[in-house]
């Protein structure tokens, strides 16, 4: 066998730095030139014959006698197209695929079960695979045309797959949900050591908000830890010259080390990642700034990234030229980019990316009282199960799935219908995040090992279901969040068989920083914050008690209004008194607060509680 050294993502930075588009990331830092600076798509090169993705491949390879090339790429991927234009366009190359090799050419937004399984190696990311589906050769980023030739020509002089040091089975997994003390102690150490305090974000080449980082830090920072809210602060702070300032919207990242070299793409999971960062800093901090920075990526999306029907789009290229960078465009005004013309915007509408924009609008919503973020919500949230809802609780993906369906489809949705739960109170939110876990659980559950799986391979495919680590932090994080909204003895066990697969050394360790495990860790190990309100719905003050527990400043907490009208709490493990008048309660460490009757005092109350638990 053939061994490969790689510069794996655990050299580099945890895959959670920009889900699913972390390639990118991991590309550039490789040494690839420019690697994934965007661009809109381009009509394929007439060289290489292209086939749709599919298992019927491995049967076709083994008839034909033929490697399999998976080219992964992404619609706003400068470098993919680099590659059709220049490499797949080169005759050598063309002939040497025609006579040995099944082209095929995978919108990596379209195929989560392979942006998952291959997210370390592109975008665009080259896999050859024999007709046993073995990986032979895994490659990424940008190959000019002579190191595409040699290549091919290796692999049929010397079909042996080469050895990657992430394709080790894990030899043992965690037997418990908690993290081991000396896992935590490492964890946190390269939490911290993996952070550049001094211009902020990663110590990396690229600078992006890095959700898992500043999530963690703002938990901690409500737990009076000053040292992380200066972290927030400062990656916030130091992000601002990623907003475009003439349209809004966040850009992917910006390479150079600093903060103002931006790669121009405007992806809808970097604007709904923000988004709620800065809406939970708003409301942790009061900066007015951060209101307007989520103000300034609301409009972006409103204007560019929504359809007539509520639903959400998927990107906007960066390039108005396909295979040009756009320095010189994005430099002008309003009216000068329109005179050149607009970007291209992929507009398939998924049911993760909606999920994911759902919560960001809930988040700003309950941050800063404007109804019409919920409103948006509701109407995306709407659309989604109208479109794409399945029987037993799951989403589909897109209207029409190759694969599918996947776990972060419903994981996303069923995050969002519990978002909306606690910004509205209508309990039909909250059974439909019920039924969303059901269908994880009933669908992902991993066979014979804990945590969750992406996709769901039938009955003899060639490629096995993959276990990532992002979807299982969210999915132990959702299935906790559900155990304290309801009480079900389900939940817990949920969160357990994600926790425990994030809590195994072998894959907690696997990346330079994981704050994602630190903070489902320290979820799973503690109350949220606990803030009821009791009275009509129809009630005034009960109204503005609830906009006052919504506003408090939580990462990691639990809001209900219980209208007795409706009946008992979906949770009830508080018995609460019958008052003359609506009163809000703050529950922690099995005591409650004496009851609340102005909104005003809300907030005061919660920290002197919270004070009291550190």
């Amino acid at each position: 066998m053939r061994t490969e050294a790689i510069v794996s993502a655990s050299t580099l930075k945890s895959v959670s730095c920009l889900p699913l588009l972390f390639a990118a990331c991991v590309a550039f830092a490789a040494g690839v030139p420019g690697a994934a600076a965007p661009v809109a798509s381009v009509a394929h090169a007439a060289a290489v014959q292209w086939q749709p993705w599919s298992e019927a491949l491995f049967a076709q390879a083994q008839r034909e006698n033929k490697f399999i090339l998976l080219d992964l790429e992404a619609v706003w991927c400068h470098w993919c197209h680099v590659m059709d234009e220049k490499t797949y366009s080169d005759a050598r190359v063309g002939a040497l695929m025609s006579e040995r090799y099944i082209a095929v050419k995978v919108d990596s937004d379209a195929h989560p079960e392979l942006a998952r399984r291959y997210e370390d190696y592109g975008w665009p990311a080259t896999v050859v695979f024999n007709a046993q589906g073995e990986e032979i050769v895994k490659r990424r980023g940008y190959l000019r045309p002579e190191i595409m030739v040699s290549m091919l020509d290796a692999i049929i002089k010397d079909p042996s797959p080469v050895v990657y040091g992430d394709n080790a089975p894990v030899a043992a997994y965690a037997s418990s949900a908690l993290l081991a003390p000396a896992l935590q102690r490492e964890l946190e150490r390269e939490h911290l050591e993996s952070h550049d305090f001094a211009r902020g974000g990663l110590k990396q080449q690229q600078k992006f908000i890095d959700r898992d980082t500043l999530e963690y830090s703002l938990h901690r920072a409500g737990l009076g830890d000053k040292a992380a809210a200066s972290l927030v602060r400062l990656d916030l702070d130091a992000a601002q010259p990623l907003i475009d300032p003439v349209w809004g919207g966040m850009y992917q990242y910006s390479t150079d080390g600093d903060w103002v070299h931006p790669h121009f793409e405007k992806i809808i999971q970097i604007q709904a990642d923000a988004m709620r960062l800065y809406a939970l800093a708003y409301a942790r901090f009061g900066e007015p700034g951060y209101r307007r920075s989520f103000e300034s990526m609301h409009r972006y999306v409103q204007a560019f990234l929504t359809s007539p029907d509520g639903a959400f789009y998927v990107s906007q290229d960066a390039d108005l030229v396909k295979g040009q960078h756009s320095t010189d465009y994005f430099a002008q005004d309003d009216a000068g980019r329109r005179r050149l013309g607009l970007p291209a915007v992929d507009k398939h509408l998924y049911a993760r990316e909606n999920g994911w924009m759902i919560q960001a609008l809930a988040a700003g919503y309950q941050a800063g009282g404007d109804a019409s973020y919920l409103n948006e919500a509701v109407k995306a949230a709407r659309w989604v199960v109208q479109h794409r809802a399945l029987a037993g609780g799951g989403f589909a993906h897109g209207e029409r799935d190759a694969g599918g369906p996947y776990l972060e489809d419903t994981l996303a949705m069923g995050r969002a219908f519990l978002a909306l739960y606690q910004a509205s109170a209508e309990r039909d939110w909250l059974m439909r995040a019920e039924a969303a876990a059901r269908f994880i659980e009933q669908r992902f559950r991993a066979a014979g090992a804990p945590g969750y799986v992406t996709s769901v391979s039938a009955p003899g495919a060639v490629l096995k279901p993959k276990t990532v680590v992002d979807e299982n932090i969210a999915a132990a994080r959702f299935a906790n969040e559900l155990a304290r909204h309801t009480g079900a003895p389900r939940y817990p066990l949920m969160a357990e068989q994600a926790m425990r697969y994030l809590a195994t050394g072998q894959v907690a360790l696997r990346r330079r920083t994981e704050a994602g495990i630190l903070l489902a860790a320290l979820e799973l190990g503690s109350d949220p914050t606990h803030i009821t309100v009791v009275g009509d719905k129809s009630d005034a003050r009960a109204a503005a008690l609830y906009r006052a527990a919504l506003a408090y400043p939580a990462v990691y907490r639990r809001v209900e209004w219980w209208d007795r009208r409706e009946g008992a709490m979906p949770n009830p493990d508080v018995r609460y008194p019958q008052l003359d008048a609506a009163a809000a309660f703050i529950c922690t460490a099995g005591a409650c607060s004496a009851p609340i009757f102005e909104p005003g005092q809300v907030a005061g109350v919660a920290d002197q509680l919270a004070d009291a638990r550190r």
